[in-house]
């Protein structure tokens, strides 16, 4: 029987040991992140239970047992549980050892290089955005400094109330104008690193949500409880989250209809913005709703960018800034009926922003 050593977890292909009735005896950490399932899950499950419409996946496997030779299936498409379909190369090797036949499996995913291009590419324009918006910001407040500042010294002098309300009314609009690019820069509050438990996080924004629409929001949850705490920010990780589920609520056409999934995995060996992450925790915030539609998926955390007409375009916006600062990364798939967003917080980084 295979025993995993510690190198195991330094290799990018996944890596599966299986005995001679198909059940998990050693998964790795790149076979983790790529089925998306946690090795206190998967050892001692049955292969047909690491995947669905696991068919095609599950006939190799029963041919290498049954035939004792090495087997290759190129271009795979298997289905998570959480429903990402991934496109895999699999080799399956029969070997025998002191405890009995075995399979071992190598899992290599043919589109990791272009998902690590993906993310790179988009925390690229993310920063690109932020630095165009704290430019932008400066010259805005600047010039409103000064009108307001001009109209409190035009009210002094003016002896008549009405047109004093006039200047009122100046100082007041660029008041408003200053609180909206504030907003359109994000929490510029330095960080109070914690460890802190997500779960805990999550279940007081379910609380918080399930309070404010008057417990007419149905809320699962599906938890890995042997997730370890993270360094991060509490108050502002809250904020981030409160955000994505407000967002699936009021795209809701009533909140008795919006069913939310919160679900919570740990992933080894993973990579955010070309820095790879010896463990990270993968959050899932599943909504039911109509869906973002297609033409604003690319640009859907850009500031003042949403789908509704009373929307302000703000609340993804600053949750992805906040993810972002703590060297993590938002993203989101969506169709009709099925809206993921997805939330990779590193457990062992040192290097989040801190101002």
């Amino acid at each position: 029987m295979l025993h995993k050593p510690d190198i195991l977890d330094h290799i990018s292909t996944g890596i599966i040991a299986l005995d001679d009735k198909l059940r998990v005896t050693a998964i790795n950490s790149a076979a983790e992140v790529l089925l998306e399932a946690s090795a206190t899950r998967a050892l001692g499950a049955r292969a047909n239970q690491l995947v669905l419409q696991s068919r095609e996946f599950l006939q190799t496997l029963e041919q290498a047992r049954e035939t004792r030779a090495t087997l290759a299936r190129r271009g795979l498409n298997l289905t998570t549980h959480s429903g990402q379909e991934i496109q895999l190369d699999l080799i399956v090797t029969a070997m025998s050892g002191e405890n009995g036949d075995y399979l071992l499996l190598e899992l290599i995913p043919v589109d990791r290089l272009q998902r690590i291009s993906r993310e790179e590419n988009m925390l690229y324009a993310q920063e690109t955005t932020r630095a165009v918006i704290r430019g932008l910001a400066h010259e805005i407040k600047n010039p409103l400094g000064g009108v307001r500042g001009a109209a409190q010294l035009l009210a002094k002098e003016l002896p008549d109330e009405e047109l004093v309300e006039y200047t009122r009314i100046i100082i007041r609009e660029a008041d408003r104008l200053r609180d909206l690019v504030d907003r359109l820069l994000g929490p510029n509050q330095r960080l109070v690193i914690e460890q802190i438990n997500i779960h805990e996080i999550l279940e007081h924004v379910r609380n918080l949500i399930s309070a404010e629409f008057d417990n007419k929001v149905s809320i699962s949850r599906d938890y890995d409880p042997s997730l370890p705490t993270l360094p991060a920010d509490r108050a502002q990780l809250v904020q981030a989250v409160l955000n994505i589920m407000r967002n699936a609520l009021q795209a809701a056409t009533e909140p008795e209809a919006c069913h939310i999934l919160v679900r919570t995995r740990s992933q080894r060996q993973f990579t955010i913005g070309g820095q790879r992450h010896r463990l990270v925790c993968r959050v899932d915030i599943i909504d039911n709703g109509p869906g973002i539609p297609q033409d604003l998926q690319q640009a859907i955390f850009m500031p003042m960018v949403t789908g509704r007409p009373d929307g302000t375009g703000l609340g993804l916006s600053i949750a992805q800034s906040i993810v972002n600062r703590h060297s993590g990364l938002l993203e989101c798939a969506s169709e009709p009926g099925n809206t993921r967003f997805t939330l990779y917080l590193p457990m062992d980084h040192s290097n989040a922003e801190t101002s």
